[in-house]
């Protein structure tokens, strides 16, 4: 490993500790009830699949790829 990938470790992890803490403080209260995603919730069941979020999630992944593979 050299010093670019260290770096890149030290990104992700700072990255996880704001989206962290975001979390947290509920300022993404509305992710993972975007129109789009399935809820069903009945006496003895509850049913949740983030399909909208998910799909966000994934087209921030992609893009976030993109620009690293285009720079590095």
């Amino acid at each position: 490993m050299d010093s670019r990938s260290g770096v890149f470790f030290v990104g992700l992890g700072i990255v996880a500790v704001l989206v962290g803490l975001a979390m947290m403080r509920g300022w993404l209260g509305w992710f993972g009830h975007l129109p789009g995603d399935i809820r069903v919730e009945r006496e003895n069941m509850r049913l949740y699949v983030p399909l909208v979020s998910m799909l966000l999630i994934s087209v921030l992944f992609s893009v976030l790829s993109y620009v690293l593979r285009r720079f590095f």
